[in-house]
């Protein structure tokens, strides 16, 4: 089974799981607009490669192998979810955007952007050239805003 689908599957159980104590067929189906069918056979192999444990009728959880697989992936997710939207992506082209990200970066590339939004958390997101960036994405001009001689700066004169 491909590395994506069994990172997407056992991180939705996570999700599910967190809300309820066992995860059906139909709570996976709902939440991807797919076949109840199409969702037992991935269940089947799934657990068949021990991520989780499924008993026909009375759902799944996620076993040790797959809670931890499922963890590092919405930790993945989450962060590039919160990178995205720092840099003022809307949260839900953000959140598709990262579930599609989640994959394929790289784990040194994902360390570095997990401290970067640490980072922009701490400093509540209110740095100076995060602002300039936000307005010269909207207007194409670069701007030197100094404190010094901040009254000038059109996206801050003089607020701070």
């Amino acid at each position: 089974m491909r590395k994506k689908t069994i990172e997407d599957y056992v991180e939705l159980v996570y999700i599910i799981q967190k809300k309820k104590k066992r995860v059906h067929t139909n709570d996976v189906a709902f939440a991807l607009h797919i076949n109840p069918a199409s969702v037992t056979e991935i269940f089947h192999k799934l657990s068949d490669e021990g991520y989780i444990h499924y008993e026909k009728y009375s759902g799944v959880t996620l076993t040790k192998k797959g809670k931890e697989i499922a963890m590092k992936t919405k930790k993945r997710h989450d962060t590039l979810k919160s990178f995205l939207m720092i840099l003022g992506i809307n949260e839900k082209i953000a959140d598709e955007d990262a579930c599609r990200i989640e994959h394929i970066v790289n784990p040194e590339t994902m360390k570095k952007l997990r401290k970067f939004v640490e980072f922009a958390e701490l400093e509540n997101v209110c740095s100076r050239w995060l602002d300039h960036f936000h307005y010269y994405y909207e207007t194409g001009e670069h701007i030197e805003c100094k404190p010094a001689h901040e009254e000038k700066c059109p996206v801050h004169g003089g607020k701070r």
